[in-house]
């Protein structure tokens, strides 16, 4: 199972209350384990413009505002742009499976910073990360249901709506799940 460039979208009985309702694009997957961002928990203590004054990096009037998400329980103090391909890939970027490219390098939010940089873009801190077959393991128990990523969810503004507009590009209704599983 190929899971990179895919969305992983929490079920309801996701025991670990720092993925509930969560969406995940993954952004790494081998046997050797998975790696992916919330895209839809943004950080109330911190938005774009506070990071920048913390890394002391000058905004220009023109600067851009991009999301800062909670991106996963590891290395939080860790940045990753996920952006759009018209970005150059540099060292500290990488491809995502499905058109993304992630990026982890101060050269990204300078651009941004001064109304440059990728068209899409949003910022995560930390990341979600799975050791060999655990992943698997957890999509096996219904912790996670899957989905393809699209630019408009991926990017979208209203981060609220992302968990369930993940479900219902599956064709499912959020109100018909239930947070106990069982076996047929």
């Amino acid at each position: 199972m190929e899971l990179g460039g895919k969305l992983l979208i929490a079920m309801p009985g996701l025991e670990d209350p720092r993925f509930d309702r969560s969406v995940i694009l993954i952004c790494a997957h081998s046997p050797d384990g998975a790696m992916g961002l919330i895209i839809n928990k943004p950080l109330s203590e911190l938005d774009f413009a506070g990071l920048l004054a913390h890394l002391d990096i000058a905004r220009a009037p023109n600067g851009r505002e991009i999301s800062v998400q909670f991106g996963g329980p590891v290395e939080r103090g860790r940045g990753f742009v996920l952006h759009s391909t018209d970005y150059p890939l540099r060292a500290g970027s990488m491809e995502v499976p499905g058109g993304y490219r992630m990026t982890a390098t101060l050269d990204i939010l300078e651009d941004l910073a001064q109304g440059e940089g990728p068209a899409q873009a949003l910022l995560a801190l930390g990341y979600a990360g799975w050791g060999p077959g655990q992943l698997e393991n957890e999509i096996q128990h219904n912790d996670w249901l899957i989905c393809d990523a699209t630019e408009p969810l991926i990017y979208q503004a209203d981060h609220g709506a992302k968990w369930k507009t993940a479900l219902k590009s599956i064709g499912i209704d959020p109100l018909s799940l239930s947070a106990i599983g069982g076996r047929a």
